[in-house]
């Protein structure tokens, strides 16, 4: 896509009982948003209409069925409302298996716009996992739906705060579990995805780093086998085919060894050995993105904050630099240049 060109972005609007209508509304406040891309909403229309009143926009609601022609009126918020929610049914703060659905089928939505190439992106406000598994649903997390929607053999949740960037092995996994999951050509395959990701975004060699699973990296096997019998074998092959990776590094160092511009990426074992740094450095402004998907997916990183919905005061910085991200994304700029 050529640079000057603003790209459509579909921006799902969360679970409706949590910030996600709020931190929309909010960030397509900004005008950056409306100069450098074309957003619609996919979600609720009478949910988007309160969360203008709860903030106070001036932001006006429009109801679509077609991306082609949303996004182009900064003062509008273009929504495609797929009529499966009624308002009496949004019981805000509350966990809500209805809610729960609604919110998982705008994901669907939005992905399909994706691959039919209505939109360029998506960008999502925070689903809430207990309200859809009490919908029935087993892929409880978007990157889960969107992967079985399109099909897509191996995808990788990153974060990202400033110029931490860290992709993780497991995400929704128990501890117990996840470390089953740290086999050798596991850990091959998201650094091939890592290469090819980052290559893609703007790094001729991105340097990899790759996190250890026990504390002090096993010390020589005191503390675990991990390290040797699957980790530091999947680095040598990565190795071998050119990949630039580096580890296994002991956790408690590798992060701020990539804070200071050594790593391009870390390569994290599981969920909050990745989750917890990223958002100590930098909570508000963190964010996440998908690798391996057929198309730019990013989101906030925060969840659904039912103790504060409704009243006006959740920061929408992060669903602000997801949209700045899916924009640069889809625009080819990539992730050098953020």
């Amino acid at each position: 896509m050529e640079t000057s060109k603003k790209p459509s972005i579909a921006i799902t609007m969360g679970d409706p009982c949590g910030i996600g209508p709020e931190v929309v509304v909010k960030a397509l406040a900004d005008p950056w948003v409306y100069a450098s891309c074309h957003p619609v909403v996919v979600g609720n229309t009478y949910a988007m209409e309160r969360a203008v009143e709860l903030t106070g926009s001036t932001l006006h609601i429009n109801t679509v069925e077609d991306p082609a022609n949303a996004g182009r009126d900064s003062g509008t918020i273009d929504v495609i409302d797929i009529g499966n929610l009624n308002p009496e049914d949004i019981t805000v703060g509350k966990i809500n298996p209805v809610c729960g659905q609604a919110a998982m089928e705008w994901v669907t939505k939005a992905g399909q716009l994706a691959m039919a190439g209505s939109v360029e992106a998506l960008a999502t406000a925070p689903l809430n996992k207990e309200a859809a598994s009490l919908a029935g649903y087993k892929s409880i997390g978007h990157m889960e739906l969107l992967q079985e929607l399109t099909g897509s053999k191996t995808v990788a949740t990153m974060l990202m705060a400033k110029n931490l960037r860290v992709v993780h092995l497991t995400t929704h996994h128990s501890l117990r579990l996840a470390c089953d999951y740290v086999k050798k050509d596991r850990i091959l395959q998201f650094l091939q995805i890592t290469q090819e990701s980052f290559v893609k975004w703007g790094f001729d060699k991105p340097r990899i780093a790759v996190a250890a699973l026990n504390p002090h990296g096993s010390d020589g096997g005191l503390l675990g086998s991990e390290e040797a019998e699957e980790i530091a074998p999947a680095v040598a092959e990565a190795q071998s085919q050119g990949i630039n990776a580096i580890g296994p590094i002991p956790a408690d160092t590798v992060f701020h060894h990539a804070i200071e511009g050594r790593y391009d990426v870390v390569l994290a074992m599981f969920h909050d050995q990745g989750h917890i740094p990223v958002k100590v450095y930098g909570f508000e402004e963190s964010i996440t993105a998908n690798l391996g998907l057929p198309f730019v997916r990013t989101s906030v990183d925060h969840g659904t904050a039912f103790d504060i919905a409704g009243q006006g005061i959740a920061t929408h910085a992060s669903m602000l630099e997801a949209i700045r991200l899916a924009v640069a994304l889809a625009k080819g700029d990539g992730l050098s240049e953020l």
